[in-house]
């Protein structure tokens, strides 16, 4: 079944017909949030160095940590999307016109494939910010959590700005998805 975002998704593509112009438009968007990411990677392992060396509280030490891990996850990740968008878009947008069954043998698996990985990571981005809340409850008014409680308060914001760029994306995946398959439909 399709939830009401996907049917919406999904009738979109329908009523106005894939083409290798929503392909462009996916990967370029694709490579503008990768960039996005990177860059935030970037800010949240700048400030993570700053907070760990110059700042003196417990509580920044805390921060430090989730800053640099996530951080470091967001500029890989970032940096190896960003690197591949344009051989993607290339290779999709010549298979759309020349070979369109490499779409339905590599693309469309590529494509489930991404599409249940954002599953998994929302929910791992819901339980860091469940730990990054219960953490904030937990030890806030505390001087002995000072470092835990600003741990929290990291993990929180950045399981949040992940998972709102994960939604973004999801949404876009699953839209190019339901293109390829409407396309494969049309096309057998």
């Amino acid at each position: 079944m399709y939830s009401i975002p996907a049917a919406i998704n999904y009738l979109y593509i329908i009523l106005l017909m894939f083409t290798k112009t929503d392909i462009e438009k996916y990967f370029i968007a694709e490579k503008q949030e990768s960039l996005l990411f990177l860059i935030i990677g970037i800010v949240a392992v700048i400030l993570a160095i700053a907070f760990y060396f110059f700042m003196k509280a417990s509580l920044y030490k805390g921060a430090a940590l989730p800053l640099m891990l996530i951080g470091l996850i967001q500029i890989a990740v970032g940096f190896t999307v960003y690197k591949r968008s344009d051989d993607d878009r290339i290779r999709n947008v010549y298979s759309f016109d020349m070979n369109p069954g490499q779409m339905k043998q590599d693309e469309l698996p590529r494509m489930e494939k991404v599409n249940r990985n954002f599953v998994v990571y929302r929910w791992v981005e819901i339980a860091f910010a469940a730990i990054g809340i219960l953490l904030i409850i937990k030890m806030r008014g505390n001087e002995s959590g000072t470092f835990w409680y600003g741990f929290g308060i990291a993990l929180m914001i950045q399981a949040f700005i992940m998972l709102g760029a994960d939604y973004f994306a999801e949404q876009r995946a699953h839209r190019y998805t339901y293109g390829i398959e409407a396309f494969l439909k049309e096309k057998t």
